[in-house]
């Protein structure tokens, strides 16, 4: 029993004030390794806590001896206070004694050399030792953060991420994200077999020294000079050494932001974590806000605030999210996932709480909160309803928004014009319900990209020519006029109700048969909730499958 009252095994310590010993050569990971003989699906801790231990004066490596090991979280020093074991549920004391600066310097001295961003560790363990300083530069006081390799807790997010998504965690300090970092490395370079990189600013993830801890598998570990440099680094790993996924922690800056986007649209997996607790506290934090695609103010003409039912200065995400999903670590224990941050903060711009799947730690979920109203909205211009959330060509929903995609826009807005639609173009692509493009362009990533996440149709033509987009646009709005207003409002809304059930449920669910271009509205859907819908049977009863 620890002096806490917590349940948890003794540290067999040395009572010297030696040195502390060099840390063991790791080898590969084998079944007969002990902790490291890893079963992906139970949680296995390693740590190294001797090591780190082996630092301290022989009177406080006694008082830790009685402590339990396995809850510790950090010891504090700090010149002329106490010193202090800290864990999850509080702190104790070690010593009714002061620390000394003799103590304090010992311990530096055993420690190594703290770079620019005040940290220092010790080689081959995940333990981080960060320095505080007086103003003349003098340490007086030091944070021993104990660094475990936590194996199991990537399992609530590990079908996510080996789907090829960019994932951003988000979380109070302390709550795992690194840890859990360090594990998607590892699955993704050892199970999935992709060029992993790590931008390693603090060496937390793969730990002090040359040689990377053996937590992070076969991925590859690049160390950054300065914190400042963070940014610079995340660009080389890119520009040098070919990465499929690249793994950074802790992006805090415009510069970083930036690089993550940039590392985003080359076609990069990227796995991070950033400053905030949830994804309301991203979306309002004007430095990191890009991340998920940033918020502007835009002012609507009459027409298109009567049609939203909203004032005309209403708020709306800027541009595609960096991150194809955001995950909140509530917990140890505990995530929540946004499988899609556009569609989520589209919701919140719109003043409605978005859906997060709640999933624990052994991968069963807990719940998925529907979208309702948001508690407090806050004051001013009310938000813009998501407009990557409308059903794409559906009837008596205003004018179809169509976006031309390497097109002139004075030649669709002169066909618009000649055919009397009911129509107008949009400035980007994520606005649109319709996008049109040129054939040889149709395939760009970017638009690929933006038309997952919105769920809008694309139609293409071969030439940028009048002839041509007036044909394409006669076909599809041809389309729209053989369709019945009750029909179609009908089908869409079987096609929601199915929606919440195999979101619900997690079963399948089939719908009415209808013609084609009904079942191409109830398909865009079922794409909006991030759910798989096929076509099955044969005409008059084809009719369309959702699947979760």
């Amino acid at each position: 029993m620890g002096s806490n009252g917590t349940p948890g095994r003794e540290l067999d310590l040395y009572a010297s004030d030696a040195a502390p010993q060099t840390a063991p050569t790791h080898s590969e990971p084998t079944a007969a390794d002990g902790p490291y003989a890893v079963n992906d699906q139970t949680e296995t801790r390693t740590d190294d806590l001797q090591l780190l231990v082996n630092t301290l004066p022989a009177s406080l490596r006694a008082a830790v001896a009685r402590l339990p090991a396995a809850d510790l979280v950090e010891v504090v020093l700090d010149v002329g206070r106490p010193p202090q074991a800290r864990f999850p549920q509080g702190a104790e004391n070690l010593s009714a004694e002061p620390v000394s600066r003799e103590q304090l310097d010992r311990v530096v001295a055993a420690v190594g050399e703290f770079t620019g961003d005040n940290r220092a560790g010790i080689e081959g363990t995940l333990h981080r030792i960060s320095a505080m300083r007086n103003r003349r530069g003098d340490i007086i006081g030091l944070t021993l953060r104990v660094g475990r390799a936590v194996l199991g807790t990537v399992e609530p997010i590990r079908e996510l991420v080996e789907s090829g998504a960019s994932v951003l965690l988000l979380g109070r300090p302390g709550v795992g994200k690194t840890t859990m970092l360090r594990e998607v490395a590892r699955i993704l370079a050892d199970h999935q077999g992709k060029r992993v990189v790590i931008i390693d600013t603090s060496n937390e993830i793969g730990g002090d020294g040359d040689v990377p801890h053996p937590a992070i598998g076969g991925a590859r570990r690049m160390q950054v000079p300065h914190p400042d440099q963070q940014h610079a680094v995340m660009i080389e790993a890119v520009e040098n050494h070919m990465p499929e996924v690249i793994v950074i922690d802790e992006i805090g800056n415009a510069a970083e932001a930036a690089a993550a986007r940039t590392i985003a649209e080359r076609g990069v997996q990227l796995i991070g974590t950033a400053h905030g607790t949830s994804l309301e506290n991203l979306v309002v934090n004007p430095t990191l806000a890009d991340l998920v695609g940033g918020v502007q103010t835009v002012t609507l003409g009459d027409d298109e605030a009567r049609w939203r039912g909203t004032q005309k200065t209403v708020n709306e995400r800027k541009a595609p999210p960096t991150f194809d999903a955001v995950v909140e670590l509530a917990s140890r224990d505990e995530v929540v996932l946004h499988r899609n941050t556009a569609r989520a903060v589209d919701d919140l711009l719109r003043g409605v709480a978005p859906r997060g799947r709640r999933i624990r730690g052994d991968g069963n979920v807990v719940a998925e909160a529907e979208a309702e109203p948001a508690a407090a909205a806050p004051e001013g211009p009310a938000p813009a309803p998501a407009e990557a959330a409308a059903p794409a060509l559906q009837p008596d929903t205003g004018p179809v928004r169509i976006y031309p995609y390497a097109l002139s826009r004075d030649h669709l807005e002169r066909v618009i014009r000649d055919l009397k639609l009911d129509a107008r173009t949009v400035n980007r692509p994520e606005q649109a319900t319709l996008v049109v493009a040129r054939r040889s362009r149709a395939d760009d990533p970017h638009l690929r990209q933006v038309l997952e996440k919105t769920g809008a149709p694309v139609h293409v033509v071969k030439k940028n020519t009048t002839a041509q987009i007036r044909r394409l646009l006669e076909k599809v709005f041809s389309v729209l006029k053989g369709l019945e207003d009750e029909e179609v409002d009908s089908a869409l809304q079987e096609a929601e109700n199915a929606a919440h059930r195999v979101l619900t449920e997690g079963e399948p669910v089939s719908l009415p048969p209808h013609s084609g271009p009904v079942r191409q509205l109830q398909h865009e859907v079922a794409v909006r909730y991030d759910l798989v819908a096929e076509s099955v049977g044969s005409e008059p009863l084809r009719h369309l499958v959702i699947h979760p």
